[in-house]
């Protein structure tokens, strides 16, 4: 079933996104080159809007048309992201270098390994650096002197233009052949730290999210990307770590460190006493706990409060009967009888049946109720991918029945803006204005249009965290089980 929602999710983002590169292709000594879609590349589509904002929050809007290149093409020489982005934005080389360069040194971007006559060649980044290429973050040597591509002058003549392109054609850079792509992975691993800060900056407060983000920026390096928990960290190294605006003294993080320590959702971990006291970031745990609170977030929102009640007292006791179900929330015995088949009908409760005797007399067989959280996040997962798929089906369809509305409301756009090109003068514009504003009725089904469209996107969006935390959750407990 899982299988099956992935594909109907994979062709609706294909036909949304058809023009972003979600294929590689293999080579071989004899016959011809073959294509073949990436599946995982095409499920990380719902996920672009959170790349590209990452990178602006990071590094700015430069940083951002970056990834935005690079996600579009899949793969690009330096090079030639840099006069892209150069020329969209009207920056010097310089400044596209620098961010670019920024973006490497974090992991954000990775180099593609060279691709021999037997090894498919992928636009998605690979699980992790080979051995074979240790250059995996090394920036090469580049020499951009122009400042973008230069307009061709309308009285050029055939013969000028032509040895104009024959130079561009032949103009080297020093990074032929050194393609770069985006690192996914560094992405998602953000996504997981920011969640888990976030989570403790909700439960506690600001001081302790600003510590964990500490201890987590110092693991960046050292910890493999599906560990169970970080590296050990003494409380001297995460004090001299700490950013300048974080002011607390060396005895006021010992604490802060011990109340970390003795929350319930144990996001950290005391594992020894040298240096001052060791600790770890508990990541397996950290996105158990975000996913537990997901699922009862959502359990809450269908069923009511009662319900995600039942739904948590079977997290926390495991097994239940159902009279000891209405004991401990104080619910009528038919109330938590509905409560919990309606659970057990949407498969968010499981009933285990213990007999007593061999025969499995249903009158000496003890009926448990029970709530598997790692069944229970796939099954949440498949109704994230059903939606998703919706969502795109609604859009697309919004945007074909209102294609002529759009395609008006794009030329009045482009008339205006041409008009403040060219210097047009506050009177031409106002009579340009009254005379698009006469249709009043198109702008007020416009305005409803984008208002739709901008709400579908939201919770596209929306949808797309909560997948990303469920798979990060169901990953991290597969990987902790082997």
């Amino acid at each position: 079933m899982l299988r099956q929602l992935h594909w109907e999710l994979l062709i609706w983002l294909w036909l949304s996104h058809s023009d972003i590169a979600v294929c590689r292709f293999s080579t071989g000594c004899k016959g011809p080159v073959k294509y073949q879609a990436v599946g995982e590349r095409i499920l990380r589509i719902p996920h672009y809007p959170r790349y590209i904002y990452t990178a602006k929050t990071l590094y700015g809007d430069t940083a951002k048309r970056i990834i935005e290149e690079l996600l579009l093409r899949g793969h690009m020489t330096m090079s030639s992201t840099v006069k892209t982005v150069a020329n969209h934005l009207s920056l010097n080389m310089e400044e596209g270098k620098s961010s670019f360069s920024k973006l490497v040194d974090t992991y954000f971007l990775q180099c593609c390994p060279p691709v021999s006559a037997s090894t498919p060649a992928t636009t998605g980044a690979p699980e992790s650096a080979p051995e074979s290429f240790p250059d995996y973050y090394k920036v090469p040597t580049v020499g951009l002197i122009s400042r973008g591509k230069r307009r061709r002058s309308s009285d050029d003549g055939d013969e000028q233009r032509n040895r104009k392109k024959a130079r561009v054609e032949t103009e080297t850079h020093g990074d032929e052949g050194i393609y770069w792509q985006v690192n996914f992975e560094r992405f998602h691993l953000h996504f997981r730290d920011q969640a888990i800060i976030s989570a403790v900056a909700s439960k506690l407060d600001q001081t302790s999210s600003e510590i964990v983000r500490t201890m987590l920026t110092m693991s960046t390096v050292t910890t493999p990307p599906t560990a169970i928990c970080t590296q050990n960290l003494s409380t001297n190294q995460i004090f001299r770590s700490l950013p300048s605006n974080c002011s607390i003294s060396r005895p006021i993080l010992d604490e802060y460190l011990s109340l970390l320590v003795d929350d319930p959702m144990e996001f950290v971990g005391k594992s020894g006493d040298s240096g001052g006291g060791m600790y770890v970031i508990n990541l397996h745990r950290a996105l158990a706990n975000l996913a537990r609170a997901t699922l009862e977030s959502v359990v809450q929102e269908r069923f009511g409060s009662r319900s995600a009640q039942i739904f948590r007292l079977l997290l926390q006791k495991r097994h239940l009967e159902q009279k000891q179900v209405e004991d401990i929330v104080m619910i009528a015995a038919k109330e938590a009888k509905d409560m919990l088949y309606t659970l057990l009908a949407e498969d968010l409760v499981q009933l285990q049946e213990i007999p007593k005797t061999p025969e499995h007399n249903p009158s000496r067989t003890f009926y448990l109720y029970t709530v598997n959280q790692l069944s229970t996040a796939r099954i949440l997962l498949q109704h994230c991918y059903k939606t998703m798929a919706s969502l795109i089906d609604r859009r697309l369809f919004e945007t074909e029945e209102n294609k002529r509305l759009l395609e008006k409301s794009q030329r009045n756009e482009a008339i205006l803006a041409s008009l403040q090109a060219i210097g047009a003068g506050d009177e031409q514009l106002q009579q340009v204005k009254e005379m698009i504003t006469q249709l009043e009725q198109h702008l007020e089904a416009l305005r409803h249009l984008r208002h739709h469209i901008n709400k579908l996107d939201s919770t596209e969006n929306q949808v797309a965290e909560t997948i990303f935390l469920l798979e990060s959750y169901i990953n991290s407990t597969t990987t902790a089980a082997h």
